[in-house]
């Protein structure tokens, strides 16, 4: 198992709903979203554009597809 610590950061009320709304596996996936998507923006300081491209070929690969984020952000 992976050590982690908890931070707090801040998100827009959508994107708080949608992380308490989520199951605990969801949850984990979208931790883990988060903590690669930080690291590797602290490394490389790429331009937002860069960094939602990634994000958005990142969580492809992992199993997200746009019917499953849509799901987990609706209200």
């Amino acid at each position: 198992m992976q050590i982690t610590e908890t931070i707090a950061i801040q998100v827009t009320p959508e994107a708080a709903q949608a992380f308490r709304s989520a199951n605990e596996q969801e949850r984990r996936k979208m931790e883990l979203l988060l903590s690669l998507r930080l690291l590797e923006t602290a490394r490389n300081r790429k331009t937002l554009e860069e960094v939602m491209r990634e994000i958005s070929r990142s969580a492809k690969e992992r199993g997200l597809t746009e019917e499953s984020l849509a799901e987990l952000l609706k209200d």
